[in-house]
């Protein structure tokens, strides 16, 4: 029994603590960070929106043209149609078949070019002034030859070849002068 009161007074002996004046505590704390720090911002998307213009199932020979751009601050958005120009010369062709005029109908046609050629090389040249046949190719090959009379004519070196005599001695007289200079 001696022991165990020996033991516990022992142990609360031991648990004591004496402090200093109070007047004397002091307390120091130091805090270092070093880091970075990442921020999301959810913003909601950009709003320009370019207009849809279609042209599905219709009959017309327009096509849709549409954009748009979106800044963080601006958006601006445009469209609009542009006419298919050989598409209106398809259905015109077609219209045209389609009512009895076949003549027109491949005159339209033969305003391309590539269709022109085809025709010719075919045998078969496009109608000229309602002339068809061997008369249309005849009347094709005379326009040409005027065509080519026209630029002869209008040739501009012609031109001053064929003007009066002191024209002539003058332009020679240019021409003989830039000779010499440049055989110098």
């Amino acid at each position: 029994m001696i022991r165990l009161f020996i033991i516990v007074c022992l142990l609360l002996t031991g648990g004591l603590a004496y402090a200093e004046d109070d007047d004397t505590i002091k307390s120091e704390s130091t805090v270092i960070s070093n880091g970075t720090m990442d921020t999301t911002i959810n913003s909601p998307p950009p709003s320009a929106i370019s207009p849809q213009i279609s042209a599905s199932n219709s009959d017309l020979c327009t096509v849709g043209v549409a954009g748009a751009v979106q800044t963080q601050i601006l958006g601006i958005s445009a469209g609009r149609t542009v006419r298919d120009m050989n598409c209106e010369k398809l259905k015109n062709a077609k219209t045209m078949y389609d009512m009895g005029m076949k003549v027109a109908a491949v005159s339209v046609m033969c305003q391309d070019e590539r269709v022109f050629d085809a025709m010719l090389n075919a045998g078969t040249p496009c109608p000229k002034d309602g002339l068809v046949g061997d008369k249309a190719r005849i009347a094709w090959e005379m326009e040409a030859v005027k065509e080519q009379i026209e630029r002869e004519q209008n040739n501009p070196m012609r031109k001053m070849f064929n003007e009066n005599i002191e024209t002539k001695t003058g332009l020679g007289v240019v021409i003989s002068t830039l000779a010499f200079l440049l055989l110098l």
